[in-house]
Order: C-alpha cells, then structure tokens, then sequence
C-alpha cells in the first residue's frame, strides 16, 4: 500500500492537535507554571502525554522504534481511536468476523460506521475470500481470537491483499506459540497491531494497550488522543511488571499449565462435548444445556462467560490459580451429580 494518508479523514489531516507547554519543553526538571495545576502534592502534575520512558522500555524489549508506538488507556481507546482516524461518519465500513470481540462492533455503532460480517468457518479461521471481496476502511481481527482462543491463519496474505487498515489484536499472543506480526509492522504499512498489559501482564484495572504501527500511522493517532491519555500511576505500574520478566514470564507457565489440566479434567465430565483448541488464557467448552450450568455456577459464586449467543451451547473459561481451578471442577462435579 503505498500511501497510508489517502485512508486518513480529510479533518484530521488537516488537525492541528492540542499542544501543552509540556510538549514543547520535553523535560520533567523545572519550575512548571505552566498548566494551572496545584503546586503542591505528590501528584499534582499532569502525566507524560506520550508515556516516553515507557514506550522506551517497550521499544527495547520488542525492536521497535519509539516512533512506532502509541500508549492507549486500554485497548478499546486505541480500537475507537483508529475508526475517528481512519472512518467517516454515515460513510465507510468496517469489517468483523464473528465470532469475535464485541468492542469492535460497539464502537463502529457509536461512530455512526457500517458494519460487515464476514463469520469465521466452521474451524473458526478466517474466510480470505470474502473478505478481499469487501470494500471497508478497517478490517478487525482478533488473534489468538476471543472467544474461540484459536490462531488465526493466513494473516500476512490478507493482509498484503486488503486494501485498507488491518487491526490485528494480539491481546492473547503471549499464551501462544504462534510468533506477534509486531516484527512486520515495517513490511506492511496499513497494519495496526495491537496488545495490552490486561491479559499476560496481569494489569487490567491498570487500563493500558499498546498499538505497534507505521510512524504516519502512529503520528496521526497522537493528533487525535486526549492530551493526558494515561495517568501517571498507570504508567508507573506498566514499566514495574516490565521490569519483571522472570515474574511474568512463570505466570505465563503457570496459567498455560493450568489450561491443560482443567482441560483434562472438563473432559471427563459428561455433559462437556468439546473442548476447542485454545492459544490463550480461556477455554471455550461445549456442554450439554450450557446455560443452566451456566446458572448452576452462579447460584455457587463461580462467574464464567456464556458463549450461547455466538457458539450454540458453549461456556467461556477463563484460566484461574489452581484453587480456583479445582473449584471449578467441584462445582461442575455436583452439577453433574
């Protein structure tokens, strides 16, 4: 794609952006008058508007340029961001293929944007042709997906070949083998990856995504985002969990472990039918009358997520500690009983 600015909004090519004296004086050493803040107390001062010293940490750790990274208050700033971008009102369409996370849908709804369902197939992979068929702005995919907790194939070809923006969430990529396209962001201008610090990081009432994408890409996102997006203590508590590795990387063993033994242990329940191969944190389980063990879980304070309206008969699990896990199984035992 050789011009990613022909996508962009008339508009907001033409933004100028808000700028703060922060912006322009790039220091956090100083007497700051500034912005009428409070003088006193320990978090008086608005945070960094582009969250330097964290992007930096993540530059290093994923080769990846500064430039190519945009901190959001959590995914779903970032998915909206890219539609008030990319998306005129009333005018152009996005495409999802379901099923798939809900967020995608819900703000095309609000920005006034025409939604295209292309479904997975019956393996729940990606129907390329279909897909190519559409004429959209913005093309969503989850990967590994949510709810079905697979990897989807065929991403670079699509990607090559579609003629918009390509929105690859990645929000489950560190409980797969499957290697991130963060490393192609270069090679493919109209992709967008996106990950978040709410999964592997264990940080989701922290609210931080991150996208990965071409610089102009990237420079226009930065136009369009609130001013101090991202509050201090939440970057504070993202550059921590980066600077232990050892802690998440265990976390990740363990909760990948964890998957195997709760899915030995569904299967021999006989209500549960299928299991489906999961790359994530989550199990999508089939059952006989899911919605009223559904039911039953609740009544005995197990909360899970019921997947009946997008795959018949269907429970999402999420993977807990191992005593959540083997309450879980109990539960089920005396539902079954």
């Amino acid at each position: 794609m050789d011009n990613i600015n022909n996508l962009i909004r008339k508009n907001i090519r033409s933004l100028t952006p808000y700028s703060s004296a922060r912006d322009e004086y790039k220091s956090n050493q100083g007497i700051f008058l500034d912005a009428n803040e409070n003088p006193f107390g320990s978090l008086n001062r608005y945070p960094d508007p582009y969250q330097w010293r964290l992007k930096k940490i993540l530059s290093i750790q994923n080769n990846v340029e500064i430039k190519n990274i945009l901190i959001g208050n959590g995914s779903d700033e970032i998915i909206d961001l890219v539609q008030r971008v990319f998306c005129e009102p009333k005018e152009d369409k996005i495409i999802i293929c379901p099923p798939t996370y809900g967020m995608y849908e819900v703000y095309a709804n609000i920005n006034n944007l025409e939604v295209i369902s292309v479904p997975l197939t019956k393996n729940f992979q990606l129907n390329a042709n279909e897909i190519l068929k559409q004429n959209a702005k913005i093309l969503y995919l989850c990967s590994p997906n949510n709810p079905t907790g697979n990897s989807l194939e065929n991403l670079e070809y699509i990607i090559e070949n579609f003629s918009g923006i390509v929105f690859l969430d990645e929000a489950y990529i560190d409980f797969s083998d499957t290697p991130s396209l963060v490393s192609k962001i270069k090679e493919y201008p109209n992709l967008i990856v996106s990950q978040t610090f709410s999964k592997a990081r264990g940080l989701a009432a922290v609210r931080i995504g991150i996208a990965y994408a071409n610089e102009n890409i990237i420079s226009v996102m930065n136009k369009v985002k609130p001013p101090y997006n991202v509050s201090e203590l939440n970057q504070q508590a993202a550059m921590q969990s980066l600077a232990d590795e050892n802690n998440f990387k265990s976390n990740i063993q363990l909760i990948k472990s964890e998957r195997e033994l709760l899915k030995k242990s569904l299967l021999t329940l006989d209500f549960v039918k299928k299991i489906y191969p999961s790359d994530a944190n989550f199990l999508l389980v089939k059952m006989e009358n899911a919605i009223a063990i559904y039911n039953r879980l609740i009544e005995q304070q197990i909360i899970t997520r019921n997947r009946s309206s997008v795959v018949e008969n269907t429970i999402r699990i999420t993977i807990g500690t191992p005593q959540e896990n083997q309450q879980l199984i109990n539960a089920l035992q005396l539902v079954m009983s």
